[in-house]
């Protein structure tokens, strides 16, 4: 792979390293610091590597998928600060015609609210920028260091910085889509139906007259729903949520997608596993999207495991819908 990075990403924004080569044995551990020195909460527990050596002992065929297309890569670069607290993003965009603009994807890494990093979904946005995409894999605040809905703000500055800078990331402002895992696909999911609603904007976050929108959603594995008949969320969702259903009812019903389906919501594509917790509330959220005319995909992997995106044999066709169904909604909204 080969990577180039922009001279104003070299003179840029500040580099920030939230990564460790130690993995800690009783996780959660303290990685990264602010910019006073002061340490970050972070739960390592959910790694690529780690999860590997676990899925392959049950389906020792997986390889971990990889991209070799030559794209741009802007590494760390800074998109929003709370107090001393910096937040970083990696933007990857298509090698060719800089005078072109391209539609967005915001990913976001999964791990149970608390764990997991955006590198994790750098080869999804490799794999996008080769495609014509502008990706941007996003870090966002976890549970051991903020709960929910601080995540949802996070995610939506990151939006907002994205058409922020849209001419130096080539970004076309009129089409960013939200992709996420697990924990991420709900997030994702959120950012989809809660379009211009101030409840989940935050308040003093930079870029304030820069719209966070999204235009689609790629859900890959995430919970619609906290409390449902299909979902058994427990402890994550609980830390995330500061609290069980019974002490913050509230925040479990206020973070579920579901809840929030209107005829404001964005078209959908739920790319799923053989596992049917993870998409709890699915075809609900289905029945609300039908009555209002949004268009929606299922598309399911039979026999796989949770985290299927990272490995083939699966990797190659989920990014093949997920690229079949932004092209078509994009190039709908286009027409």
């Amino acid at each position: 792979m080969i990577q180039k990075t922009s001279f104003w990403c070299l003179l840029g924004l500040l580099v920030a390293t939230l990564t460790s080569a130690q993995m800690p044995s009783n996780p959660p551990a303290l990685m990264g610091t602010d910019t006073l020195g002061k340490p970050i909460p972070r739960d390592t527990s959910f790694t690529l590597h780690g999860t590997y050596l676990k899925e392959r002992k049950y389906r020792p065929y997986i390889r971990i998928a990889e991209v070799k297309t030559p794209v741009v890569s802007h590494l760390d670069q800074e998109y929003d600060r709370i107090g001393d607290r910096p937040l970083f993003l990696d933007v990857f965009c298509p090698d060719g015609d800089t005078s072109k603009r391209y539609p967005g994807v915001l990913l976001v890494h999964g791990g149970g609210w608390q764990s997991g990093d955006k590198s994790q979904m750098h080869t999804i946005g490799k794999e996008l920028a080769a495609n014509g995409y502008v990706a941007v894999a996003v870090e966002y605040r976890l549970s051991p260091e903020a709960k929910y809905p601080e995540a949802v703000f996070d995610l939506k500055s990151a939006i907002r910085w994205m058409r922020a800078n849209a001419d130096k990331i080539l970004l076309d402002t009129k089409y960013i889509a939200s992709l996420g895992t697990s924990a991420g696909g709900q997030l994702a999911s959120l950012l989809g139906v809660t379009n211009g609603n101030a409840d989940f904007e935050g308040q003093g976050r930079v870029n304030a007259e820069q719209l966070s929108d999204v235009q689609a959603v790629v859900n890959i594995d995430g919970t619609l729903a906290f409390r449902h008949p299909e979902s058994s969320e427990g402890t994550a969702a609980s830390n995330w949520l500061d609290g069980s259903y019974d002490q913050n009812p509230t925040n479990w019903e206020s973070a579920a997608p579901l809840n929030h389906a209107s005829r404001n919501s964005v078209p959908i594509i739920f790319l799923n596993s053989s596992i049917p917790r993870f998409h709890a509330g699915r075809d609900d959220m289905i029945k609300k999207l039908d009555r209002y005319g949004i268009y929606w995909e299922i598309r399911e992997f039979p026999d796989t495991p949770h985290p299927f995106w990272f490995f083939h044999p699966w990797y190659q066709p989920m990014m093949d819908y997920t690229l079949d169904f932004l092209d078509l909604t994009f190039r709908q909204m286009f027409e």
